[in-house]
């Protein structure tokens, strides 16, 4: 009986010696005993057209506040059509400053968008593979991994004008709407994060600023006579400076996908896993993706699924680099 109870032990200290190995490798906090799972809800910037059923059927465990932009009657809507997905993001939180969830994702609508941080540009899998103790415990996240495109300096201000690429009017805006933004803080030199406006914050991270902040946001974007591309972008690239990290926040990617989506696997570089992100060539899809592939050409289930074994080996080609357009 006794080395029945000793291989019984031997065998437990194993088991729990595994299992945070595993936590440690994976890096996914357990959940907080005695503790339900973290309310959570989806912040959505669509047009009235849009289709978001997908996110119901797939996500289901989420809410959804869908904010209709171009729809002044829309349950959820905006004092204005500006900024692009700028506005929703600001209005949700000045509407919901007081009834916050645990979580909150702020996203397009789209399922299938070129910056989506998948092989086939696939929301869903990126959105059921979040790891949500771990997004709780950073309380904000982007959901971009990949570098490409923001990382690791997306604009950089300590050129002389003459320097600058006149086609980057984001970039040449960009230092006063900052001193408006955040009035009494100095111009960082340079400014990196990961694009495109998709984010995970936390109630807490959100409430650090009063609300008043988010309404002096929402103004400048309401007054600002820049472009809706220009604004929105400006904003795009401030999100994580309004939450908390430095100016510059390029995550190690490798340990990015571990951490964030539980992916732990890949084989990867500086900013990149293979073609878990491919470049692609224009920054529309082509009606029918994903099984319409660029060209035109069908794919079956197994021609993706063979897509997606490959992505984390394969290096992005210059010729799909060479082909892209701008796509930011």
């Amino acid at each position: 009986m006794v080395r029945i109870v000793v291989v019984f032990l031997g065998l437990s200290v194993i088991a729990v010696s595994l299992r945070t190995s595993y936590y440690s490798q994976h890096l996914v906090m357990p959940t907080e005993e005695g503790k339900g799972p973290p309310s959570k809800t989806f912040v959505v910037a669509s047009v009235e057209k849009d289709d978001i059923s997908w996110l119901h059927k797939h996500l289901p465990e989420w809410d959804v506040s869908r904010y209709v932009v171009d729809n002044a009657s829309a349950n959820l809507t905006v004092p204005r059509n500006k900024g692009q997905e700028a506005m929703a993001y600001l209005t949700y939180i000045i509407d919901s400053y007081d009834n916050f969830p645990d979580l909150i994702l702020f996203m397009h609508n789209g399922r299938y968008q070129w910056h989506n941080d998948d092989p086939l540009y696939d929301a869903v899998p990126v959105l059921q593979n979040l790891q949500l103790p771990y997004l709780i415990s950073q309380q904000y996240t982007n959901l971009r991994c990949v570098w490409t495109l923001g990382c690791p300096a997306e604009m950089e201000f300590n050129k002389s004008p003459a320097n600058v690429d006149a086609s980057k009017t984001t970039e040449i805006a960009y230092p006063e709407a900052f001193q408006e933004l955040f009035p009494g803080q100095s111009l960082p030199p340079t400014v990196g994060v990961a694009c495109c406006a998709q984010f995970v914050v936390t109630r807490e991270k959100i409430r650090e600023r009063p609300i008043e902040d988010y309404k002096r946001y929402r103004q400048w974007l309401l007054d600002t006579p820049l472009d809706d591309y220009v604004s929105g972008r400006i904003l795009e690239y401030s999100w994580h400076i309004i939450f908390g990290k430095p100016p510059v926040h390029c995550p190690n990617t490798k340990e990015c996908y571990c951490r964030v989506f539980g992916q732990c696997d890949l084989e990867c570089g500086e900013g990149e896993c293979g073609q878990h992100w491919p470049f692609p060539p224009y920054s529309t899809l082509p009606p029918g993706w994903p099984t319409v592939g660029w060209d035109g050409e069908t794919r079956s289930e197994e021609d993706l699924a063979g897509l997606r074994e490959n992505a984390t080996t394969t290096s992005p080609t210059a010729e799909i680099r060479s082909r892209a357009l701008v796509l930011t």
